[in-house]
């Protein structure tokens, strides 16, 4: 393709020779000579964006000579200057779960775009696009040698409607590629295939240009490339759909907090135990909105794949991107996946040409700074239910028990407090966790079961010391003879093929098989929600009989509420190989750092340092197993799939023939009726509230992607249509349908809403007063022309990207919604679909207002020339007659947010630009 960039200045166009080749590129040292402003100390991430912005400044691109001097005043001014800038990324990246209500969204745009007179070809990406289809796979079937296939096959049958809409998509745009089922997670395909850290193209010129290669994801974990130094993150698929079609990201000028790494890593501990600490000291340190940079001495000791788990994971710490410069290890990772050795000569000459690259004498300016000795890392585990709550292992069992104590309403006393800090468990808090008898079965579970232990996700798949670290526990497990308790449902779920490939090579696959971690299929699985019912019914039945607190342990990024297994109150991220030995133990009772987790083939107690595998043998696998040629052969043909995909069939035809009769696609509304022109931004007047939420509402509490009961409305909605509850399917599956996932937004089944009391799930007040769901609740007062507004507490909408959280939103009628704080993402995919988010100001909370959910809301001061994070009034009503006016700050954050607003949401903005040019 053709990449148009601004208009050739001589100040800071050049050309690179590399080999045989010569590239053009924009020179930030040129920029800098050219007077625009010092640039020496700025950042390597920040870097990236003010090539971005010289790529395109003086070309009709919305980039002026001003957005560019203010890099060098950000480094002026200590590493703060929000300014706000225009920026295009080169590419964007899909999952099937976010990516077919994307696709949806663009056949609904082709249809609109006819509708207003244009043309609906012009509805097409104008950047690549590439759809990894990854999140669809579930576990029906585990520990035994048929769960793949067995597992691939009603992937099918459950998704063809799905696919057979991705085909369509695939054949009717240009730059839109799709990766079959069965190849990989989204995330792991892009770190070990698809990015090129230096990316080339031919320009407007005929030239051969080279740029950083950034990209933006409908996936939260976008950021897992950032460990390959390419700057990606996640935004909603309403916010990709915008950037495919031309429109630029808009955003501040951020904040970037660097994280210095010094020391190693010491035996016995792994990336997961760092990246879990990490997260801990990010959230504790605040970092929504920023990006984060990581840098120090300690990056000489820390392989690429260890880097992605850290960057992985900057949605957990908050961060827009967790960033590692281009250096000595990144070559290398690049020439071990079989990138080509063109491609990695231009990225060092690039890099150390163009102020990329990370030397001895690489000190930029930061915002602000954190530091961790590596050498401090101990084994760890994360949970209940948020990833920041970080557990040294020797602290696990003592914060379960508090858990199930806290659960219960068992007052534990100071003096047995004080004992269970010092690490001394008392019988009081042991007592508070109860078992029950399985019925049929020889065994008993009880608070703190492991039933669900799952390697999984692209977070630590990726990553082959922890992998082959899983795989020799397995090994020396079996050898003493010990297995997996009978009640837990082990999985192995490979983010590429690639791993399979080398845990075989090692002969790991065959140990790990034996302990029930056979591979399942090849995508996200548990840590999306997938985790499929449990291995017998009979469990299911005793947890939920009995309220008993069980647990899963899974190597993944996401333990919130709700989101592992409908029958799991208790949740902890851990590496793969703590994965395996919690199968083996079974138990969150159990101390794994001090106490056995076992009895091996000849009566003897073994403990975990018994079965952990050293440094030295798992480095002596990697080296043996993980081959340059393994990557080169399992990623020659990504795109072809297996004969279930090639036999696929699929309709043609620029416009989509919608089928009225199906349950997985339908046409949304948004664009239905649409005028030509924009309208305004309105006052919100006499709102009713349809939820008051707590602190840490994660997309998961808004929109979730797991399965649901044939009770709740979206289970009605499908009944109705003769769906079977067997195949229901998912959220997550059923996002091309705007009817199922309204119906299923705010309907978690751990959402907590204050209005009522301790009632758990999707249940609001009605019109009526009278308890009700949210869903039948808005109907009711859309049908009356009722506004509505949500109410939340600090960090609403974190985790996922996920854009029906924001869709779900709108389409029950909720015009604003005012928390305390947002996450970023959240936040910008409110503004997309024409939801104004708001926050308190002056210490005013939905606590201090003493707000019930029965109060009259009104919001002045949006309507006329209202600017960026403008302050409004907001009076509220209360139930005695009482009123109370209170300041809020619209958290509209640029001047391009409010025109999106006012359009009615960003896709609306880009249509109407699209159907006049």
């Amino acid at each position: 393709m053709t990449v148009v960039t601004g208009k050739d200045t001589a100040k800071t166009r050049r050309q690179l020779s590399v080999g045989d080749k010569t590239y053009a590129y924009y020179s930030i040292p040129a920029a800098q000579a050219a007077g625009l402003g010092d640039f020496s100390k700025l950042p390597a991430s920040l870097k990236v964006v003010l090539e971005n912005l010289l790529r395109f400044e003086d070309g009709g691109f919305s980039v002026s000579v001003d957005d560019i001097k203010a890099f060098g005043e950000w480094a002026e001014k200590g590493g703060k200057n929000p300014r706000e800038i225009a920026y295009r990324p080169a590419r964007v990246l899909m999952q099937d779960f976010t990516g077919v209500p994307a696709v949806v969204d663009l056949a609904a745009m082709r249809d609109g775009i006819k509708a207003l007179g244009g043309d609906a070809k012009k509805i097409n990406p104008l950047v690549p696009v590439d759809l990894v289809i990854d999140h669809s796979v579930m576990i029906d079937e585990f520990g035994n040698p048929r769960a793949f296939q067995r597992n691939v096959d009603l992937e099918y049958e459950r998704n063809m409607e799905r696919y057979q809409f991705l085909k369509w998509g695939q054949s009717a745009f240009e730059n839109f590629r799709v990766v079959p089922p069965g190849t990989g997670i989204c995330h792991q395909v892009n770190l070990e295939y698809l990015a090129q850290t230096v990316w080339t193209d031919t320009d407007q010129n005929g030239d051969l240009l080279a740029y950083p290669d950034t990209l933006v994801g409908t996936d939260s974990h976008t950021t897992m490339v950032n460990g390959a130094a390419v700057l990606g993150w996640g935004v909603g698929g309403i916010e990709a759909e915008a950037a495919m079609l031309g429109q630029p990201v808009s955003m501040l000028i951020p904040e970037v907090v660097g994280f210095k790494l010094t020391g190693e890593m010491v035996e016995g501990t792994t990336g997961t135990d760092l990246v879990l600490k990490v997260v801990q000291m990010l959230r504790k340190h605040g970092v929504v909105g920023k990006f984060v940079e990581f840098y120090g001495p300690g990056l000489d000791n820390l392989p690429l794949a260890q880097r992605a788990t850290i960057a992985n994971m900057a949605p957990e710490y908050g961060a827009t991107c967790g960033f590692f410069p281009i250096d000595a290890e990144t070559l290398r990772y690049l020439a071990q996946t079989g990138r080509d050795e063109d491609r990695i000569a231009l990225v060092e000459a690039y890099a150390k040409e163009n102020g990329f690259w990370r030397g001895d004498d690489y000190a930029p300016i930061y915002s602000s700074t954190l530091e961790l000795d590596m050498g401090t890392i101990v084994p760890a585990i994360s949970g209940p239910k948020r990833p920041q709550d970080y557990l040294p292992l020797t602290d696990s069992k003592r914060s379960f028990q508090k858990v199930v104590a806290d659960y219960r309403g068992i007052d534990i006393s100071a003096a047995a407090s004080d004992m269970a800090e010092e690490g001394n468990l008392t019988t009081k808090s042991v007592e508070t966790c109860k078992t029950v008898p399985v019925d049929g079965k020889d065994y008993t579970i009880g608070d703190g079961s492991v039933v669900i232990a799952s390697i999984t996700s692209c977070t630590n798949t990726s990553n082959p010391y922890v992998l082959i670290g899983a795989g020799l526990v397995a090994r020396k497990a079996r050898e003493l003879g010990l297995s997996a308790k009978p009640w837990v449902k082990t999985s192995l779920a490979p983010g590429s093929q690639v791993v399979q490939e080398y845990l075989e090579a090692a002969g790991l696959q065959d140990d790990l098989d034996a302990l029930g971690f056979n591979i399942v299929g090849f995508g996200c699985t548990t840590c999306i929600g997938n985790s499929g019912p449990l291995g017998d019914p009979a469990i299911s039945k005793a947890i939920n009989d009995n309220d008993l607190v069980a647990a899963a342990v899974l190597s993944g990024n996401r333990n919130f509420e709700g989101r592992i297994s409908p029958d799991v109150r208790a949740n902890f991220l851990a590496s793969p190989p703590l994965v395996v030995a919690y199968a083996i133990a079974g138990d969150m009772n159990i101390d794994l750092s001090s106490e056995p987790i076992g009895t091996s083939k000849d009566g003897q107690p073994v403990y975990l340092k018994d079965i952990w595998p050293s440094d030295a043998e798992i480095a002596e696998l990697v080296e043996k197993t993980v081959t340059r040629e393994a990557f080169i052969r399992k990623y020659a043909d990504v795109f072809k799939g297996d004969a279930k995909w090639q036999a696929v069939e699929t309709t043609e035809g620029e416009t989509y023939d919608w089928p009225a009769s199906s349950t997985y696609i339908q046409n949304p509304p948004y664009f239905r009726d649409m005028s030509p022109e924009p309208g305004v931004i309105s006052n919100i007047r006499s709102a009713r509230v349809l939820a008051v939420l707590g602190d840490m509402i994660t997309t998961d509490h808004i929109s979730p992607a797991g399965s649901f009961k044939p009770t709740t409305p979206a289970g009605k909605y499908l009944t109705e249509r003769q769906v079977q509850p067997k195949d229901f399917n998912s959220y997550g599956s059923r996002r091309g349908n705007h009817e199922v996932m309204m119906r299923g937004t705010f309907a978690n089944i751990r959402i907590k809403n204050e209005m009522l009391d301790g009632v758990e799930g999707g249940y609001t007040k009605g019109p009526n007063g009278e308890q009700t769901t949210i869903f039948d609740a808005s109907m009711e007062y859309q049908d009356a022309g009722t506004p509505l507004v949500i109410f939340g507490g600090i960090e609403y909408g974190a985790g996922s990207s996920r854009d029906w959280a924001a869709k779900g939103t709108n389409l029950l009628g909720v015009k604003g919604v005012i928390a305390e704080s947002f996450e970023r993402i959240h936040r910008s995919n409110l503004i997309g679909m024409g939801v104004i988010p708001f926050e308190f100001t002056g210490g005013d909370t939905r606590k201090t207002l003493g707000l019930t959910g029965d109060e009259v809301v009104t919001i002045e001061g949006l309507e006329g020339d209202i600017k960026p994070l403008s302050l409004v009034p907001c009076t509220i009503a209360y139930k005695d007659g009482s009123t109370k006016t209170i300041q809020l700050k619209s958290r509209i954050d640029t001047e391009v947010e409010i025109e999106y607003l006012k359009n009615g949401g960003v896709l609306h903005y880009v249509l109407r630009n699209l159907s006049k040019s």
